[in-house]
């Protein structure tokens, strides 16, 4: 299964989405969950970005937040709603949301 996992909180999701076992997983950061992507905690990205998958950021959440793509961490792709509805339908059979 092909599973996008939309994250929108930064509190610790990490042991519910060690639960997932998907052949592909897809995480895409939304609302606050876009700190994930840029907070760093005594140096440390956030653990959420320790997991194998593909990483995505909604650019207009991180503008929201007064973040730019400079912001963000090299593993994250920077996405817009046009680039979330192309993955969505393309690259993933389900999604879930966190």
């Amino acid at each position: 299964m092909k599973l996008a996992v939309f994250v929108s909180d930064y509190r610790n999701t990490v042991e519910t989405l060690e639960r997932l076992k998907p052949e592909k997983l897809g995480i895409i950061l939304v609302g606050n969950g876009v700190y994930h992507a840029t907070v760093k905690e005594k140096g440390n990205a956030s653990p959420l970005l320790e997991k194998s998958a593909d990483f995505y950021a909604l650019s207009e959440d991180l503008e929201t937040r007064g973040l730019s793509s400079s912001h963000v961490n090299s593993k994250v792709k920077v996405v817009n709603y046009g680039d979330v509805v192309d993955l969505l339908f393309n690259n993933y059979e389900k999604t879930a949301w966190l």
